[in-house]
């Protein structure tokens, strides 16, 4: 069997913390700010875990990470 090849955008957008976790960003951070509240601002620059239902495709697009 081929090996498999990572799916470029996901390695982009995706990396796994230390414990095997999927960190991502958080959409909606990038354009269209004056409106937005400073706090919501803060909360969006941090990244954050992938859901536990999303995990397990995602982590078929990463096949050799962790």
């Amino acid at each position: 069997m081929p090996k498999l090849k990572t799916h470029r955008a996901a390695k982009k957008r995706f990396s796994y913390t230390g414990t095997g976790k999927i960190k991502r960003s958080r959409a909606n951070g990038s354009h269209l700010l004056t409106h937005k509240s400073a706090k919501r601002k803060r909360v969006l620059k941090q990244s954050t875990t992938v859901v536990h239902s999303e995990f397990h495709k995602i982590r078929e697009l990463l096949p050799y990470s962790k």
